[in-house]
């Protein structure tokens, strides 16, 4: 896990958020499916992945249309969070989600700023993810998409169970089927899983797009990008 007094590292000019030391134990890669498919590695919690989110919807939409699957594995920002919730962390984070405001236009709220305490833990909505996923993969980036929505607009805590429970209503997802998997070991295992393998990757950040040919991945954005940059990018590669 990362150390408890480092920061999130995020450049506004790249448009990256780098992910702090992380150690865990090889695991046994994601299989891959077909011969070509787009890989967005991102989390929820990851402000430039907020800032991207729209350029990344269009790009799977695009992608889909001309026969290109869209896979999403969480990247693990923070998990465990433990950074000392204080002014000096509040005002880092302030600034730079305004950094992303003015370059994305996506919407931000401040009142997160006003809470007493908050653990900056990247692991539960991530988790989140991946429950969709596994429960109705279909809806897995707009499950994704709305938990940025409560987050970054709304100030909600995505660690608690109950951030879920309207996002699952409004995508006509059972809250107790996915509260039960939520909290099952084999939603960790799996969260685990897609931290270590992006990291096998070579991931170093978030957000990040890989093109797969075959068996060999391509990085074509490492930050954010414009829909134009990441359609150009994929037929390159195809």
């Amino acid at each position: 896990m990362m150390e408890s007094d480092i920061h999130i590292n995020c450049d506004p000019e790249t448009g990256l958020c780098e992910i702090p030391n992380f150690t865990a134990e090889k695991t046994k890669a994601i299989p891959f499916d077909g011969e070509t498919e787009i890989i967005y590695v991102g989390d929820p919690m990851c402000s430039w992945c907020w800032g991207i989110s729209p350029q990344l919807n269009a790009f799977k939409r695009y992608g889909e249309s001309t026969g290109v699957p869209f896979r999403l594995v969480m990247g693990g920002l923070r998990p465990g969070g433990g950074e000392v919730w204080n002014q000096e962390f509040k005002d880092f984070l302030k600034h730079h989600w305004e950094e992303v405001n003015k370059k994305s236009g996506q919407p931000f709220s401040m009142t997160l700023f006003d809470q007493e305490n908050f653990n900056y833990d990247t692991e539960p909505a991530c988790r989140a993810v991946v429950t969709i996923r596994e429960l109705s993969p279909e809806k897995t980036l707009s499950f994704y998409e709305l938990v940025q929505h409560q987050f970054y607009v709304k100030n909600n805590d995505p660690n608690l169970v109950e951030f879920y429970q309207p996002i699952c209503k409004e995508l006509d997802i059972d809250f107790a089927d996915f509260k039960t998997f939520f909290n099952s070991t084999e939603a960790k295992e799996l969260t685990q899983k897609d931290f270590v393998i992006n990291r096998e990757w070579g991931i170093r950040g978030f957000p990040s797009v890989v093109v797969r040919k075959g068996k060999k991945l391509h990085l074509i954005a490492n930050g954010y990008a414009s829909f134009e940059d990441l359609k150009k990018q994929l037929e390159e590669v195809r």
